[in-house]
C-alpha cells in the first residue's frame, strides 16, 4: 500500500477548492445547500425520499431504486455524519434488497420499486463495494448497534459473499479468483473499468475476514494494473464494459465512452487523495482533462475511447462536469484543472427528471475537492 504521500499516510485531506481560491466559509455554504437539495424535499432537486423509519434514493430517471444509489447514498451519510439518514437507508436496502436464499445469496437486488418489489433478483458489483466500505466507516464513526445496524459484521458478510459465493453449492463471486478483477455480474466474465476501486481494497485488506485480505491486496494491485490497460493513452477515456485484457466490449453496445464510464476520472482522484498519486495517475487525470478542455457541457456526447464523437449526446452532462473536476485532485498544477473545477463550481445541482444519477457524482465530486471525503478508520 502507497498511503505516504495521501491521506492515509498523512490524515490531511487535500481541500483543492481552498487551494484554488474559493473561501472555507463559501465551500461550506456549497456542502450544506447542495446536502439540502439532494436529501430535502425541493422536488425539482431531490433524490432521497423518507418511509416510515426507512428511506430510498430514486433513480428519477427509471423510477426505481438501485443498490448504485442506495450505497451511495450511504456513503454521503457517513462522510456527512448524519447517523439517521445512514439507518434509515440501510433498512429500506437489508429489508427489501438483500437476498438470503438462492443462487444470489448474500448479495442485494440492484434494482427494486419504490414500494420494495424486486424488478431484478441479480445483483451489480458496484454496490457491494460501496455498501461494504459505507458500513465499515459507520462502524469506525458511530459503533456497532444491534441487527441489522451491525455494520462492520454485514461489511464482512457482503466481503465474504462477494468472494466466496458458488463453493459449496450454486452461485458465483463478484471476483474473478484468478485474474483477482471485478467482474460486471457474478455470472459474467468481463468487467467495468468505473467498478474499479483500489483505493476501496486496500481497506477491505485491512477489515475484511483475514484469511481473505491477501486476496483484497492482490485484487487493488490488478485493478491498478488493469486501469491503464482500459483507458486510451491519448484521451483519457475508457468504456463502459471492458474485457479483462482491457480492450472495448461493445458486444451489447457499451464498448464507448458513456455514462458509467465517468466515475473513472472521480475514482482516480479520490484514490490521488487517499493514497497518493502514480505517475500514470497523474497522466490519466491530465489526458482526460486535457480532452473536455475545450468542450461545452451543452455539447458533450457519447464518444470512442479515441475521442470520436458519435451524435448522441450525453444523458448525463452535470456528472461528467462533477468528475471531470474530482480528476483534478490527481493533477492539480496541470494546465485545465482550475479550469475544471471552476466549471464544476459555476454548475448548479441538476434539476428534472434525469437528476439522480447527475446529483450523486456531484455530491461526490464536492465532499472530494472540499477535503470531506475521508477514510473512517476504528478508535485505536
Amino acid at each position: 500500500m502507497n498511503g505516504g504521500t495521501g491521506a492515509f499516510g498523512t490524515g490531511q485531506y487535500p481541500n483543492l477548492l481552498e487551494r484554488y481560491g474559493y473561501a472555507p466559509e463559501t465551500i461550506e455554504a456549497r456542502l450544506a445547500d447542495a446536502w439540502r437539495q439532494l436529501f430535502g424535499d425541493d422536488e425539482r432537486t431531490r433524490i432521497y425520499y423518507p418511509c416510515d423509519d426507512m428511506g430510498y434514493m430514486l433513480d428519477t430517471g427509471n423510477l426505481d431504486v438501485r443498490t448504485e444509489g442506495m450505497s451511495y447514498g450511504m456513503m454521503m451519510a457517513v462522510q456527512m455524519d448524519d447517523k439517521a439518514l445512514f439507518d434509515r437507508l440501510w433498512r429500506w436496502t437489508w429489508t427489501y434488497m438483500h437476498m438470503k436464499d438462492g443462487v444470489h445469496a448474500g448479495y442485494f437486488a440492484w434494482s427494486c420499486m419504490p414500494d420494495g418489489t424486486r424488478n431484478s433478483n441479480g445483483p451489480a458489483p458496484d454496490g457491494e463495494e460501496y455498501f461494504a466500505l459505507a458500513l465499515f466507516f459507520a462502524a469506525h464513526r458511530w459503533g456497532e448497534g444491534e441487527p441489522p445496524l451491525d455494520y462492520a459484521a454485514k461489511a464482512r458478510d457482503i466481503l465474504r459473499a462477494c468472494l466466496h459465493n458458488g463453493e459449496q453449492g450454486p452461485g458465483y463471486p463478484m471476483w474473478n479468483r484468478d485474474n483477482r478483477l471485478i467482474k460486471f455480474v457474478p455470472e459474467c466474465e468481463y468487467s467495468d473499468p468505473s467498478y474499479h476501486l483500489p483505493h476501496f481494497y486496500e481497506l477491505f485488506a485491512l477489515w475484511a475476514d483475514e484469511a481473505d485480505r491477501p486476496f483484497w491486496r492482490e485484487a487493488a494491485a490488478a485493478s491498478r494494473a488493469y486501469l491503464p490497460l482500459a483507458c486510451h493513452p491519448e484521451t483519457g477515456l475508457s468504456p463502459e464494459y471492458a474485457h479483462y485484457d482491457g480492450t472495448p466490449n461493445d458486444e451489447r453496445g457499451y464498448g464507448h465512452f458513456y455514462s458509467d464510464s465517468y466515475r473513472v476520472a472521480a475514482n482516480v482522484g479520490l484514490e490521488a487523495a487517499w493514497f497518493g498519486v502514480s505517475p500514470w495517475m497523474r497522466r490519466e487525470a491530465e489526458a482526460i482533462l486535457r480532452f473536455f478542455a475545450d468542450k461545452d457541457p451543452a455539447d458533450y456526447r457519447r464518444y470512442r475511447i479515441d475521442g470520436t464523437p458519435f451524435e448522441e449526446p450525453a444523458l448525463h452532462p452535470v456528472g461528467l462536469v462533477a468528475t471531470n473536476a474530482c480528476a483534478a485532485l490527481a493533477a492539480p498544477d496541470s494546465p485545465h484543472a482550475r479550469e475544471a473545477v471552476a466549471r464544476f463550481w459555476l454548475t448548479p445541482v441538476r434539476e428534472g427528471e434525469r437528476r439522480y444519477y447527475d446529483n450523486c457524482l456531484y455530491m461526490f465530486a464536492l465532499l472530494a475537492l472540499a477535503g470531506r471525503y475521508r477514510i473512517w478508520l476504528p478508535e485505536p
